[in-house]
């Protein structure tokens, strides 16, 4: 961490850092969910993955890699919910680590779950497979209840402590995801509580309205409730202070690492597999299909094509030039501000909800922490 950045203008050498020499991967295993959350985009219908599409995309995934001198590739399994297909998913893991091998290419893994089909057994074979797991759990009790729940109305809560708690006790740690709306930021201090307490590693994430969620009125983001939420669960924090929480983005994925021009890696090193084989560039936007797995580079066609998200740099941004924290929130999630506004090179309809917290959080970051 080097404070010298924090709430200045960053010069050209430190603001030009892009993302690492990792390219990330997200495998969209499943439509179905045994959850109907609330701020979903997904129009659960039943259809899966077939592992000859998923050795395909991987099969992709590679040739792109290769290609384009990435070191690592980051495969992330995701839905719908995953492990409603554990098997073919552990088959289709264990084919990348082979394709690892042969192109003498790093490999990572993560599963995006809900948790709450979890069990000893897949447990065990997410270990034996190096596969690290992120839960979702958005506040505790009715907090969590209120946006995630199952097709009958019945919330997920219970089913997803005792899911995070059985991962720990096989010395599983996973990561936590904690979605931010309107409805459940004022539990976001007792979740902070709660997640800190069990040493677990956290991210908090925007809600992002999309066309399913867009009646959902309840989930909109008011600023000053939503700051003050925030700020409430920092304080929490700092009485829990530890490098693990730190770690984790605590602002909707502004890094604070090091100054960065771009929000995420989407359009840049970042591929979207759906369950057909199509190629996208974003997860939330897998509709606008920019080539497909049997394409000889899939990722120059993601870069190089005007449709779809436009991930430009915050440089480009001019509404974003004369702001102090533009090289750690980089202009915001591009898809949420066009949406909101109709252009890629606006800053985000949640500037001001940034601007009130990033101090805060640079303060945190510079905290000492105690042995």
């Amino acid at each position: 961490m080097n404070s010298r950045y924090y709430g200045r203008q960053c010069d050209c050498a430190c603001a030009t850092h892009e993302s690492p020499n990792i390219l990330s991967v997200w495998l969209h295993l499943t439509e179905r969910c045994n959850l109907r959350c609330a701020y979903c985009y997904l129009p659960h219908s039943r259809s899966d993955m077939s592992l000859e599409t998923g050795y395909a995309a991987a099969d992709a995934a590679f040739r792109s890699a290769v290609n384009h001198g990435y070191d690592e590739i980051l495969f992330k399994y995701a839905g719908g919910e995953p492990l409603l297909c554990v098997e073919n998913m552990s088959k289709l893991h264990r084919y990348a680590q082979t394709l690892a091998k042969k192109h003498n290419i790093l490999i990572d893994g993560v599963v995006l779950s809900n948790g709450t089909l979890l069990t000893p057994e897949i447990i065990e074979q997410l270990s034996l497979l190096n596969l690290r797991l992120m839960i979702s759990l958005d506040g505790i009790g009715t907090f969590h209840d209120c946006q995630r729940y199952y097709p009958d109305g019945q919330g997920s809560f219970d089913a997803v402590s005792k899911a995070t708690d059985l991962a720990m006790s096989y010395h599983l740690i996973p990561d936590i995801s904690v979605t931010i709306s309107g409805r459940n930021i004022a539990g976001l201090p007792e979740l902070t509580a709660w997640l800190s307490e069990r040493n677990l590693p956290f991210s908090f994430n925007f809600y992002r309205e999309n066309n399913r969620s867009a009646s959902e009125k309840d989930l909109r983001l008011e600023e000053d409730k939503f700051i003050k939420g925030l700020l409430s669960a920092y304080k929490v924090i700092e009485s829990h202070l530890n490098q693990r929480i730190l770690s984790f983005p605590l602002a909707d994925h502004a890094d604070f690492g090091i100054p960065h021009l771009r929000p995420c890696s989407v359009g840049h090193s970042y591929l979207v597999f759906d369950h057909q084989g199509h190629v996208a560039k974003c997860q939330m936007d897998m509709g606008n299909v920019i080539t497909d797995i049997f394409h000889a580079d899939p990722l120059s066609q993601i870069r190089i094509r005007s449709n779809g998200i436009q991930n430009i740099s915050v440089d480009e941004k001019e509404e974003c030039q004369e702001c102090q924290w533009r090289y750690w929130c980089a202009g915001g999630c591009p898809l949420l501000t066009y949406r909101a506004t109709g252009y890629f090179n606006r800053k985000s309809p949640n500037c001001n909800i940034y601007k009130a917290i990033y101090s805060e959080i640079a303060r945190l970051k510079e905290l000492p922490i105690s042995p």
